[in-house]
């Protein structure tokens, strides 16, 4: 895909969600539009898949519905069982986007039959092997609701109108490719929405410069991956960079919020992540985890930071995933608990990469007891990489990234790298450029000590330290300022001062001749 194609469409894409969303927030906004962007596509990919499949009965897809007689009804049960097979879903030609579209140009309310076609997709895949991938996908787009527009004819418009502005837009002519330029588009209108949406969006979003960090990480000395996992999926942006960079052949996440949920799942389905391929579940990860004792190659989260849990001792003292460490994660402070869940669903050679807030490093309590088990007694952590402050949606504090392997030797040491310095500041962000992205990874890959950015420090190092893993402890970025020259600092005020003697006679000379002095 060219930069041009891409920016293009981004530009778009955009214009159609500033110009049509009206009084709108712009996190409810950007459920109808990537909504009906999904729609559209599911729409033109059943079209493209369906005329291929009937190319040798000489015959398209619009074509073949229009025919009532016994062989052309007995034609249509098998591209319908060959669709859900092959891509997941089904729905007939007169529900598909193009068909809207038709009834927009001839003046109709569109809104009936708009739902009734997002729910055909839907129930095309009950009792199917995509049932649980598609179903309530399009939940969340509720052509009633009083934020469309007063009246019936109102939310007729603004539907309408998207949906024509969405219509003009060529996502690609080819094919092959429109997927990789549709996921793009995907992203970069969740990206935006984040942007401007503040915290409440900022918080199912990971900056991509992020996700590249996590995604190099994990795959490090990985050609491919069996499976990789997110246990706060969000989006599932991060899951799909991990994935696409690690070759998964399985990808699996887990999402809390329903409506993030049914994001992730047309995310994964916009990349051309094929619904067997992959398994995204709606729950919370803590309190209910969605994957018992199933192991992952490669573990990838930005958790919420220090959300509140249970924290319930009848609950979870007995179970595996935090039992071991002595204490529990504190109930007003979670990160801990995000973090022992992740590392008790990494296999013994995988690696685990997750954003956290500076706290995890040095609290104490029930966190300095969790964080010295990880250390002391296991062995764990791997790395941790300081990160520049603002560059998150939604929150301003800095952030660290915290690596792990189970299969670590004893005596290993724990590389600190402070990044926190090396950034670009855009508008109100602050921005990891690709220098600052490379010099991170190679630091990490290498494990290269270099002043005041990164240290290898020993275990002894740590135990000194009373395991305390502060990254100014490590690493030293303090910047000595130069030693003040004094005579050469009164040589120069020697200088100004005879140059301002020969100045004041060239002011009183012009007075004279202007006879403003005597």
């Amino acid at each position: 895909m060219s930069e041009e194609l891409q920016q293009k469409l981004r530009t778009q894409l955009w214009t159609v969600a500033n110009n049509l969303r009206g009084n709108m927030s712009a996190s409810d906004f950007m459920y109808f539009t990537l909504g009906f962007i999904f729609y559209k596509y599911l729409s033109e990919k059943i079209e493209t898949f369906a005329d291929k499949a009937l190319e040798d009965d000489e015959i398209t897809f619009k074509q073949l519905w229009q025919q009532t007689d016994g062989e052309s009804i007995e034609l249509q049960e098998d591209v319908k069982k060959e669709c859900l097979e092959n891509i997941g879903y089904f729905v007939e030609p007169n529900y598909l986007f193009s068909s809207i579209i038709e009834g927009i140009n001839r003046k109709e309310n569109i809104l009936p039959n708009l739902e009734r076609s997002l729910k055909r997709i839907e129930d095309s895949t009950l009792g199917h092997e995509s049932e649980e991938d598609f179903g309530g996908l399009f939940s969340d787009i509720d052509l009633a609701s009083p934020k469309l527009g007063k009246s019936s004819d109102d939310k007729n418009q603004l539907i309408s109108n998207v949906l024509i502005a969405l219509n003009e837009i060529e996502f690609s002519a080819d094919a092959a490719t429109q997927i990789d330029v549709l996921g793009d588009a995907y992203e970069y209108m969740i990206g935006q929405f984040a942007a401007g949406a503040g915290k409440k969006a900022g918080e199912f979003y990971t900056p991509q410069e992020v996700s590249q960090i996590l995604a190099e990480i994990v795959t490090t000395g990985q050609d491919r991956l069996r499976n990789v996992y997110d246990p706060t999926c969000g989006s599932g942006s991060l899951l799909i960079r991990a994935a696409h960079t690690g070759n998964a052949a399985e990808i699996y996440g887990q999402e809390k919020n329903p409506t993030t949920y049914n994001l992730a799942r047309m995310n994964m389905l916009l990349h051309g992540i094929k619904f067997s391929n992959f398994k995204i579940e709606n729950g919370d990860t803590l309190e209910a985890d969605a994957f018992g004792e199933t192991q992952f190659d490669a573990v990838v989260a930005n958790p919420p930071f220090s959300a509140e849990w249970s924290a319930s001792e009848e609950k979870f003292n007995n179970d595996d995933r935090f039992s071991k460490a002595g204490r529990l994660a504190p109930k007003k402070t979670a990160d801990y608990a995000f973090i022992l869940h992740m590392v008790y669903h990494l296999t013994d050679g995988g690696t685990m990469a997750c954003v956290a807030p500076h706290g995890v490093l040095f609290r104490g309590n029930a966190e300095g007891v969790i964080r010295r088990f990880l250390i002391e007694k296991k062995n764990y952590i791997d790395a941790i990489i300081g990160l520049p402050a603002n560059i998150f949606y939604g929150t301003s504090i800095p952030t660290c990234i915290l690596v792990m392997k189970k299969c670590r030797k004893e005596g290993d040491n724990i590389l600190f790298i402070d990044a926190s310095k090396e950034f670009e500041k855009v508008k109100t962000q602050n921005k990891l450029r690709p220098e600052h992205i490379r010099k991170i990874i190679d630091t990490y890959r290498n494990r290269t000590e270099i002043e005041k950015y990164s240290h290898l420090a020993t275990m002894q190092e740590i135990a000194n330290n009373d395991y305390n893993l502060n990254i100014p402890r490590y690493v030293d970025t303090f910047e000595e300022e130069e030693p003040i020259d004094i005579k050469a600092v009164m040589a120069e005020i020697k200088d100004l001062e005879a140059k301002r003697a020969e100045l004041d006679v060239e002011i009183e000379g012009y007075l004279k001749e202007l006879g403003l002095v005597d």
